[in-house]
Formats: structure tokens, sequence, C-alpha cells
């Protein structure tokens, strides 16, 4: 389902802040003492049922072991704000603070050296750890709420394979879209296959994904992959103006989602056996793929550098 957009949406009231940087005095007033979390930005919108999460590197732009754990620890804590009734959350949806960048994807650095070491275990709990994550937002949480990616920069590796598990992505024009592991050898593992298939067919997934080549988001939302485009600047309004449009459309939209996952669904045990996979993989990389990749975490440093400056 394509989403018809415009370039602005009424503005939402003004959220609560859950930032990990609020003042501790502050965090008292909190209407609940979740979402204490270190790189994650996260804000609550009473007016229209939304959660809004952004996530907030402290090093590279891609899923750090840290990263990873504060968002299982969100899935977590949004599950508990549900079921005890804290927060009636409808929508969730998750973006990016680092300028021109939703996410690089995995931790290069850190499968490097588990290569270079041997440990295929350290892989493979990397790997599972990040199926984990994309397979409850899979599943909607087990909640009736609509996940919503929003991408406001690139998003190339396991930063596009984390959107494909989003019940709608949002792309801001000028992003792009990518899966460069076949530049140095390796085949995105953390989902890609699994959820393109399901939407493009075999024959396009693997197209797409042995192409190595970097896509727009006009692209992406031709493919069907994105669902709408907003100007540079405008997605969190295109966000909200979807939101508004539907919210009366709630619960007909979650049982959508549910019957799709029931028509087709993508198992957990199915993303771990193809992280196995992966990680065998991953461990037959040549010293010339080792120093592609070396490069590359380089080049995401420069890029840290840059924006950050």
């Amino acid at each position: 389902m394509k989403i018809a957009c415009q370039e602005a949406a009424t503005p939402s009231a003004q959220p609560i802040s859950f930032s990990s940087r609020t003042a501790k005095s502050q965090r008292r007033t909190r209407p609940t003492d979740l979402f204490s979390l270190d790189q994650l930005d996260v804000s609550w919108d009473q007016s229209t049922t939304t959660l809004w999460t952004y996530m907030d590197p402290k090093g590279r732009p891609s899923f750090s072991p840290e990263l990873l754990n504060d968002i299982a620890t969100w899935q977590a804590e949004v599950e508990e704000a549900c079921l005890s009734g804290d927060l009636n959350i409808r929508y969730a949806v998750l973006g990016s603070r680092f300028p021109g960048v939703f996410s690089l994807g995995g931790d290069l650095e850190l499968f490097s050296a588990c290569i270079q070491e041997g440990d295929r275990d350290a892989l493979v709990r990397y790997g599972r750890e990040c199926v984990r994550i994309l397979y409850r937002y899979t599943v909607g949480l087990d909640l009736p709420l609509v996940t919503i990616g929003l991408v406001q920069g690139d998003a190339f590796g396991g930063g596009f394979e984390s959107l494909l598990s989003f019940n709608v992505v949002v792309a801001e024009r000028g992003t792009s879209f990518g899966l460069p592991e076949t530049l140095f050898g390796l085949f995105p593992g953390m989902g890609a296959h699994c959820f393109l298939s399901r939407r493009l067919g075999s024959a396009q997934a693997e197209r797409l994904i042995l192409s190595g080549r970097t896509y727009t988001a006009e692209e992406m939302y031709d493919l069907g992959i994105v669902h709408a485009l907003a100007e540079p600047g405008q997605g969190r309004r295109v966000v909200e103006e979807y939101i508004i449009q539907n919210v009366r459309r709630h619960s007909g939209h979650c049982a959508i989602y549910r019957a799709s996952r029931a028509v087709s669904p993508v198992t957990l045990g199915e993303l771990e056996l193809i992280v196995d996979m992966w990680a065998d993989a991953a461990l037959k990389l040549s010293p010339t793929d080792l120093k592609m990749m070396r490069r590359l975490v380089n080049a995401q440093d420069r890029l840290r550098n840059e924006r950050r400056s």
C-alpha cells in the first residue's frame, strides 16, 4: 500500500521528552520512568498516541552492541508501558539524529576483529541479537501498534535491512539505500533475503542484493519498499500527516498487517539460520576482502568526524 503524501502536516503538541540527557529533576516529572537510554532519544506525543524514537549513536552511525542493547531494552519497555497501561502507544516511529544517515548497518570493526580471530560464536551472537530485534519489529512487538521507519539520511546494509521490518517507511527525497556487503565478498545476513523475497519475489530480491548498487528513495518507492516520499526536511511532517489521516483506521491497519504476516510469515528460526550461514561465509573472507572492510570502517570514521564537528 502506497500512501499519498503532502509536504506538511499539522504540527503535533509539544512532546514529553524521555531523552537520557534530561536533568534528573525533570525526569521525576515524567509519567513513566521508562526510556532513559544512552543511545536513543525518545519522546511521547499524547495527542497522536505516538512514541518518537531517534537513534543517537555515540560512535559510528552503525549498530554497535551498545546501540543494539538499547534498542532491545526499548522494545521491552514499549511492551511494559502498553501492558501496564502507562502509555497507549498506537504508533512507534524510529528515525536517526545522525546528520544525513539513518544507519550504515553492522559494526564492521567488530566483524573484522571476529573474523581475524576466527570467533564464529561472537559473529553468531551479534547476528542473532540483530534478527531478534528485527523479528520483534516484524510482529509489531505483539502489540496493536503500527511501526514507522523515518528515513532522513542514508540507509545501508543492516540499516536498510532494519527498515524492511517496519509496517510503513517514509523517506525523504535525496536519501539512498543499498546492500554493499557483496563489495567485500559477503552477503546481507540480517533479514534482507527473507523480507525482500516476500515483497519482491526471489529473483528480484537476489538481483537487488547481488547488484551492490545504491538506490534512491524514489526507486525504493517504485519497488514498494518505501511507502511515502517527503521533501528534504519534511519527513517528520509527512509521518505526522500519515498518523493524523489514519488514526481512525488504526485497528483496521493493525489487522491488515497481522493478516499479511499470517499469509507470508517470517520466522525467527529462519532469520537465525541465515545468520549462521552469514557467519560461516564471513570466516571465509580473504585478506583482500578484510582490507576493503577496513577501508569502509575508515570512511565511516571520517564521516562521523565530519558530521559531528
